[in-house]
């Protein structure tokens, strides 16, 4: 039987037609056992970096992915945007089109853009996001995920993003709001956007410093720059891009196979916890029989349909 799903060769050269065809796929097919072999497939490529932009609507969050994209574009780097939008409750599909801000050459190949359904995740990304979001990688050097900016997104975002980015807008609070909306444990770079407002933005600034300094989570070497950048002035975007570069190229130093291999644990898991509920969750991470946490580190999808199998025959 000839697979319908390309070879990561034919994946990598067969240009942004294949790719939206791989992804119309995966969006529209139930998880059967071809599916999760190609995806776990596509996981054995290292790939580039996962950029995930997070922060509440109307931080400009879609401005700033224009402008990455030039940057990156600049530096000759292939990349892709997942722009997560919230769904429709009549179709399902994704209601904002965040795509449509972006001014991306249609021509250039090196630059793929696609918007996706959050689905019944609220701000999160569902099963269909992170599947994609293992496709863009194996294929792009850059890859900058854009979420709803609400609910469990900045949450789920660590699972899938080598380098999270917390959008942050002037006059949006001080340190103490910082710290009680308790997000500072989580990104990796913080960025003021609508840096051109001048005195708003630089205390914006000084106030997220604060509040990253007063956190109690420890985060080794890594230290987590405040990058203040304009959208529509460029200025700060370059700094951001070499923020973002930095922090990854430490995650390689410290091995990157080891931090994609705990991702697929976590996107394991929350397939899991998304079929089954917490009793499927223990179930999995329970010990005897099959050690699936071990399995799904090399290969979570197949892990899953395997697990999800055995659960629907002990069932049904």
């Amino acid at each position: 039987m000839v697979s319908e799903f390309p070879t990561l060769e034919e994946l990598g050269t067969g240009g942004k037609r294949l790719l939206s065809r791989v992804l119309t796929r995966l969006e529209t097919h139930a998880r059967d056992a071809e599916t999760a072999e190609f995806l776990d497939r596509v996981c054995t490529a290292k790939g580039g970096c996962v950029l995930g932009l997070t922060g509440p609507p109307g931080v400009g969050k879609s401005s700033l992915t224009d402008a990455l994209i030039k940057t990156c574009r600049a530096e000759e780097k292939r990349v892709a945007v997942l722009a997560v939008d919230p769904s429709s409750s009549v179709t399902g599909g994704a209601l904002l089109g965040d795509r449509t801000r972006l001014k991306t050459d249609p021509t250039d190949e090196a630059v793929f853009v696609r918007s996706m359904a959050a689905r019944n995740r609220l701000g999160g990304l569902s099963d269909h996001s992170v599947a994609a979001i293992a496709v863009l990688r194996a294929v792009y050097d850059q890859v900058i995920v854009e979420t709803v900016g609400i609910g469990q997104s900045e949450g789920d975002l660590r699972q899938v993003a080598d380098t999270v980015v917390l959008c942050i807008q002037p006059g949006s609070g001080d340190s103490l709001q910082f710290m009680k909306a308790g997000i500072m444990e989580l990104p990796d770079v913080v960025a003021v956007t609508k840096a051109d407002m001048g005195a708003l933005a630089r205390r914006a600034a000084s106030d997220v410093s604060g509040a990253l300094s007063l956190g109690a989570v420890s985060r080794s070497s890594w230290n987590v720059p405040v990058v203040e950048v304009s959208s529509q002035t460029g200025s700060g975007v370059a700094d951001l891009v070499a923020s973002a570069d930095a922090h990854f190229d430490t995650l390689v130093e410290k091995g990157l196979d080891e931090t994609r291999q705990k991702q697929h644990v976590s996107w394991f898991k929350d397939m899991v916890r998304t079929e089954f509920g917490l009793a499927g969750l223990d179930m999995a991470e329970r010990k005897g029989g099959e050690d699936w946490l071990l399995l799904a580190r090399r290969r979570p999808f197949s892990s899953f349909h395997s697990f999800a199998s055995l659960i629907r025959q002990r069932l049904f």
